[in-house]
Order: C-alpha cells, then sequence, then structure tokens
C-alpha cells in the first residue's frame, strides 16, 4: 500500500507529483477529483507514502528563479576530498538544493567538473560570494555559476513519464519563462515561509492551510489572498509530492536508477527557439537555457531526464537531437553528464536564515 507501483498509489502520483499547479486552497481534494481516488484514500495513502519514505516531502513549490539569485554550480574538487565536499554542501549550507556527483565520457575540460549543485540566495545577495565562501570551506578548485536564462520545463512527473515514448512532445514551442526576482515585504515574508514548509504527515488533511495561516499571524482568507498575489506574481510552482526517486524504497524498490544532464550548443542567438524545441519533450523534467562557458564547450542549453534504463534515455536524447536537426536548429557540440551519489533538499531563500548562516561559517573560513 505504500510502494508508487501500487496501482491506486499511481493514479494518484499521476496527478499529485506535477499536475497541480500554482496555488490551491484545497489541494487534495483537487488531486482526488483529477486522479478519480476519493478524499479519505487520497488522504490515507500520501500520509502512508510519506511514513514509509516512498514520499520524501509534500509541499508548496516556489519559482525560486524569481524570488531569490538562482544559478546551477559546477564544482572542481580533488578526487580525494569530493565526498567530504559532497556532505559538505547537502548537510551544512541549506542554500544549495540538489546535490549530485556527474560523471561524462566526453574528453572536455569541464569533465573534471564532478560534483553539481543547484544554488539559490536571498535577493540582493552575491551567488559569487557564496561560492568563495564555499570554495573555502570545502577545498574546492575551482567552479562555474551558470544561472537560467530562461526556463522551458521544470515539472517531476515519475510516473506519469514511465510511459512516455522517445519524440513525445507537446504541441508547439515551449513557451520560455524568464527569470527575474521580485521583492517581497516582510508581512508576505511570513505567509510566504509557511506556506513554503514541508507537510508531516499529521498535517495531510482536508484543510491543510488553516493551521499555516496561524503558523503566519493571519486569518485564512489574508493567507489566501497573499498566497494569490504571490501566484500572480508567477512565484509558485506547484503543489507538489515528491518521490524518493534516486533511492530504493524500503522493500527495494527504485523508482528511477538514471539521472542524465543533457548538454547542446546552439548558435548565439537561437537559444529561445532550441530552449521552445528541446522543452517541448514529455520526457524533460527540467529545461533551461544557461551559458555554461568554454570549460563545456559553450552549452547554452541544458535537460534533465531520468528512466529505469539507460539505453532507452539514450534513445529519447536521440529523438531530441533529430528534432533540432529536422528543425534546421545546428548543434555544434552535444553531451550527457550521468547522475550519480545525489541528494535533494529545498533551496533555503530566506534572508533572514542568511544572514545568520554567514555569520557563522564566514568566521570559521
Amino acid at each position: 500500500m505504500t510502494e508508487h507501483t501500487d496501482p491506486i498509489n499511481m493514479r494518484i502520483l499521476a496527478v499529485s507529483e506535477d499536475q497541480i499547479p500554482g496555488f490551491s486552497r484545497e489541494p487534495f481534494q483537487e488531486i482526488s477529483r483529477r486522479s478519480g481516488v476519493g478524499l479519505p484514500v487520497v488522504i490515507e495513502r500520501i500520509r502512508a507514502m510519506v511514513a514509509a519514505g516512498t514520499v520524501r516531502r509534500v509541499r508548496q513549490t516556489l519559482l525560486a528563479t524569481n524570488l531569490a539569485e538562482g544559478a546551477l554550480v559546477a564544482w572542481k574538487v580533488p578526487a580525494e576530498t569530493l565526498d567530504v565536499a559532497f556532505d559538505f554542501m547537502f548537510r551544512e549550507d541549506p542554500f544549495s538544493g540538489h546535490v549530485v556527483i556527474r560523471s561524462t565520457d566526453a574528453k572536455i575540460p569541464g569533465g573534471a567538473y564532478r560534483l553539481w549543485t543547484t544554488l539559490k540566495v536571498p535577493a540582493g545577495e552575491s551567488l559569487d560570494a557564496h561560492c568563495r565562501l564555499l570554495q573555502r570551506l570545502t577545498g574546492a578548485e575551482a567552479y562555474r555559476i551558470m544561472p537560467a536564462r530562461g526556463i522551458f520545463a521544470l515539472g517531476v512527473g515519475h510516473v506519469r513519464r514511465k510511459a512516455i515514448e522517445p519524440g513525445d512532445r507537446c504541441e508547439g514551442q515551449a513557451r520560455m519563462i524568464r527569470t527575474g526576482v521580485t521583492r517581497l515585504d516582510d508581512h508576505e515574508w511570513r505567509v510566504l515561509m509557511a506556506l513554503k514548509r514541508e507537510f508531516a504527515p499529521e498535517e495531510i488533511t482536508d484543510a491543510p492551510w488553516a493551521a499555516r495561516a496561524s503558523e503566519a499571524g493571519v486569518s485564512l482568507e489574508e493567507f489566501f489572498r497573499v498566497a494569490e498575489s504571490l501566484q500572480e506574481r508567477k512565484l509558485l510552482g506547484r503543489f507538489s509530492t515528491f518521490l524518493e526517486h534516486v533511492k530504493p524504497s524500503a522493500s527495494g524498490v527504485r523508482v528511477t536508477r538514471f539521472n542524465a544532464l543533457f548538454h547542446w550548443a546552439v548558435p548565439a542567438g537561437r537559444e529561445i527557439e532550441a530552449g521552445g524545441e528541446v522543452g517541448r519533450h514529455e520526457i524533460l523534467t527540467h529545461c533551461y537555457w544557461r551559458e555554461a562557458g568554454p570549460e563545456f564547450n559553450n552549452v547554452n542549453i541544458m535537460a534533465v531526464a531520468h528512466g529505469g534504463d539507460k539505453e532507452r534515455v539514450l534513445l529519447h536524447k536521440a529523438a531530441i537531437d533529430r528534432h533540432l536537426a529536422e528543425g534546421g536548429i545546428p548543434a555544434t557540440y552535444t553531451n550527457v553528464f550521468w547522475g550519480g551519489r545525489s541528494e535533494i533538499k529545498p533551496s533555503e531563500i530566506s534572508p533572514f536564515v542568511y544572514r545568520e548562516w554567514h555569520a557563522k561559517f564566514g568566521a570559521a573560513a
């Protein structure tokens, strides 16, 4: 009853992973309605999957690229301290989110950059300053900061994607979401901090926001007003259950085995066109325009796909390559960075937490 392969759980997860966009006043009722599974069963099953570790978290996601300065960062770390640096990024730095060790068969300077992290710092703070401090704390030799200039795909949906065939794509180009930081006042931050906190199993109820409104010190209607205002400003992502897709479940079942970061270098000036075509492909959980620089052969389009079979993941990549070629979009270079050891946590974006962290670790460095 707690595995993602259970038929009822599959119906729930096919919706709850990435099909509840923005903010919903009644998110579990919405999951029930869309999945066709009764509300009491939805609540019971999600609680059970969280308790068993099948679902690692339930939360309202943010479009944090619009709330904080953010980037993908590649780190060049000596092999003998790679795991130590990984542990520090994951356990000690709340601003580093997805931490993964990657490898590639391509003989490029960027192949020495094995540690990859997502990083966010509060608006007005410096990504480079934070990276310099992390470099001192971890002994990294170099780093490359790659902010997103545009987002073409952002979602999970591992259960839903199991049935997707190579080349499956949506109608029309993926629309690019431009990134730009929006500043919030203290009242909005209080609501946002309560809104984004993960749900414990006992908080998964038919009225999940009432306690969060009390936590923020506002009425429920005021909580809804602020949340919907944040949504209108494109600051909220989706309400989501996040499957544990890296590690096996207690009974040994894996959601996915391979995490592939695809790279393409397309001609300057065609990034939006190329990203729009790449981002159409349903297999992709992420697709961005990022400038990777000469270490990575000037890659500018990146995307992520997951799968249980490596060759099938490569078939999806080949289908995207063909689609670009057929559309007259040349890729002067392409590559795959495969994920190995990996941990994921939400990146902290609170300016209060940031100041406290730098006061503690800045002195230590």
